[in-house]
């Protein structure tokens, strides 16, 4: 639970007090249990950076990696990466602090940060989708479209389209009256506008159209091309279907992963005060873990190429723990 202090004091007006995102509330909370928080999600974050990083340097450091699918596959772990990294160092600090405090500024950049990571996955997985499709619906044109230069575009609209959509709210935002001081949840999420005095409509109906563009479009793109996909597999031979089975079920695991993880954050800020403190708490975490930690594991093992090199990687390393020399491979 996140509390606005002090409405009376124009020096407190821009502070908010942050909970430590207990399911028992931050005035209740002891030191064992901030410590247990703290202890809990610390190995978590290291896990998740340093899990991305491995897929990714692998992807960069190996040429028969550096094609579009493993490309936009590093795109999407960096953004793993990047997203947890606007929430977790934050909680972190918070679990061992006194009073938990962050500006409404900073709240609201970090509710930019995180809905713009958000949408750009969508929008990386449609990317892939799109790769996928070209590559087994017109395998003949393949290197033409995606080219290098293709690829890198999508890359930067993935990342710069949602960040231009959603800044246009948030900036809207930054000088908006607050008449309660109380949020819930472990980090700032768009629950913020529930505490703001009177509510825009045109910010309601600009972030709608944003929902529409970034999210709703990238999704029924996804199922398009699938479902085209599909249906040229299911008229190919059984060796192609394995190819295909191959590289889009991943695709397919992580956009249901993810859409499910979105779809908690939308249940918790419609449904608040029907939820219990540890429900919320509970489902706001496993937005948080669950996708960073699956990606890598997803792509790693059901990658062949990656699993290859990753496999490669685990055996020199366990050679050079037991301090064996080390066999040049092929």
């Amino acid at each position: 639970m996140r509390q606005l202090v002090g409405a009376e004091d124009p020096l407190q007006r821009s502070r908010l007090l942050a909970g430590l995102g207990s399911p028992w509330g931050p005035n209740r909370v002891q030191p064992i249990e901030k410590y247990f928080y703290f202890f809990m999600m610390l190995p978590v974050y290291i896990l998740i950076v340093c899990s991305n990083c491995t897929i990714i340097s692998l992807i960069v450091i190996h040429k028969n990696l550096h094609e579009p699918m493993y490309i936009f596959i590093a795109g999407l772990l960096i953004n793993s990466v990047l997203f947890s990294t606007n929430i977790y160092p934050k909680l972190l600090t918070d679990f061992l602090s006194k009073e938990q405090v962050i500006s409404i500024q900073a709240c609201l950049f970090q509710i930019l940060v995180f809905y713009s990571f958000s949408c750009s996955e969508f929008l990386l997985l449609a990317a892939m989708s799109y790769d996928r499709y070209v590559s087994i619906c017109k395998p003949l044109q393949y290197a033409i479209i995606m080219r290098k230069t293709v690829v890198f575009i999508l890359l930067g609209l993935a990342w710069i389209v949602p960040v231009c959509h959603l800044v246009v709210p948030v900036v809207g935002n930054v000088k908006s009256e607050l008449c309660s001081f109380t949020l819930n949840g472990i980090f700032c999420n768009n629950s913020l506008n529930y505490l703001f005095c009177a509510g825009s409509k045109a910010l309601l109906t600009f972030g709608l159209v944003t929902l529409f563009n970034i999210v709703i479009l990238p999704m029924l793109f996804v199922i398009f091309t699938y479902v085209k996909i599909l249906l040229v597999v299911y008229k190919s031979c059984r060796e192609v279907r394995r190819k295909a089975a191959q590289t889009c079920l991943p695709h397919l695991l992580v956009l249901i992963n993810y859409s499910c993880l979105m779809t908690y954050d939308i249940i918790i800020i419609r449904l608040e005060s029907n939820f219990s403190k540890t429900a919320r708490f509970v489902m706001t975490l496993q937005m948080i873990m669950y996708n960073p930690l699956c990606n890598p594991i997803i792509y790693g093992l059901k990658m062949t190429e990656i699993y290859k090199h990753l496999k490669k990687l685990l055996y020199k390393g366990r050679l050079f723990v037991i301090g064996r020399p080390t066999h040049k491979t092929k």
